[in-house]
């Protein structure tokens, strides 16, 4: 190996990890918040990649039905819920969330959706596509057991990871699909030339990261989450509301997940189950960071990047074992000073 080619791998190396430090921060967010491992980040980054290149392509993407299907069913849920407690009160909030909203979008998408349509106007509908997904599954599936162990919202995760991952693959299809690229050109940096692309990911990067920094650290909300993240039962009981505190955690999550699925689309072919890997290796980005700590889940998933990248190069057919291999060695080290603590403390 040269410079020249060790200089392509940091590249590499660096943007994939850019990307499993987003999804690795969101994992971190949502346990610290609602104790749910969330395996099916993934699937929300695949929806998101595959909702801006069908858009791109002139077509109507799957999410224009899904988006309705779910809203339809958090809306029958909270008609059963008002029925048993007789609390109407709410129900006007949710028919505007989940079905007008739905509805509104799929008629302002088929009257865009279109060849030749700007990149940037599809990346917003994009977003307004898959972010309200969020919390309608909060709703609909970890609400209801807000208060169940660890180990069955696990199960659950794992569960919903299959359900989303099939749904994909019926409003999807099989097929492959990518973008253009955003920016075009090349940059030399001095040390070596990096795609325009390249950069504009990374810069995207870290401006979330900062964004969220600020949202936790500056704003009435961010503070919530927080507070919640801390210590649940202490939230409730000054008044936080811990179902307002999950579904927001799973809006910012999953537009996240969307947002990664976007800026990865132009540098690979995304298919339906792509989602579940790269949401993998963000995953093994927050254990390092013991799924608590922003600062070194984000270091922790830079470096999967690099050692993903750098194993292409040496042992192509073994990256990913390589990759996985390397939550052994953090989780034995781990356990070295870790004790047994009740999920409330």
């Amino acid at each position: 190996m040269d410079s020249t080619i060790a200089l392509i791998l940091l590249q590499d190396g660096i943007v994939n990890g850019a990307i499993y430090a987003l999804l690795g921060m969101a994992l971190v967010l949502v346990f610290a918040v609602t104790r749910v491992i969330f395996i099916p980040q993934g699937e929300f980054v695949a929806f998101g990649a595959l909702t801006l290149a069908m858009l791109v392509d002139g077509k109507m993407p799957g999410t224009v039905y899904l988006l309705p299907l779910l809203g339809g069913v958090v809306t029958l849920l909270e008609l059963v819920r008002a029925a048993r407690t007789g609390s109407w009160a709410g129900l006007p909030k949710v028919l505007l969330g989940c079905v007008a909203l739905p509805l509104a979008l799929l008629a302002l998408t088929s009257a865009y959706v279109g060849p030749g349509t700007s990149l940037w106007l599809n990346m917003l509908l994009t977003l307004a596509l898959v972010v309200p997904m969020g919390p309608m599954v909060y709703r609909i599936v970890y609400q209801p057991l807000a208060e169940a162990t660890v180990l069955v919202l696990l199960i659950v995760s794992v569960a919903l990871h299959f359900a989303l991952m099939g749904l994909a693959l019926v409003f999807f299809g099989a097929e492959g699909w990518r973008t253009p690229a955003f920016v075009s050109g090349q940059v030399d940096l001095g040390l070596g030339t990096w795609s325009a692309q390249s950069l504009f990911v990374v810069a995207t990067c870290a401006l979330l990261i900062v964004a969220l920094w600020l949202f936790f650290g500056k704003t009435l909300y961010g503070r919530a989450l927080r507070a919640t993240a801390v210590n649940r039962r202490g939230a409730r009981l000054v008044g936080i509301s811990t179902s307002m505190s999950g579904s927001l955690t799973f809006t910012l999550a999953v537009a996240i997940g969307a947002m990664s699925g976007m800026l990865i689309a132009p540098i690979t072919t995304v298919y339906y189950d792509t989602g579940f890997l790269i949401g993998l290796k963000g995953f093994v980005g927050a254990i390092i960071g013991g799924l608590a700590s922003y600062p070194v889940a984000a270091a922790g998933s830079v470096l999967v990047g690099l050692l993903e990248s750098y194993s292409s190069f040496w042992a192509s057919a073994y990256k990913e074992v390589i990759v996985f291999t390397l939550i052994i060695p953090v989780l034995i080290w781990r356990s070295f000073g870790s004790h047994h603590v009740d999920d409330e403390e």
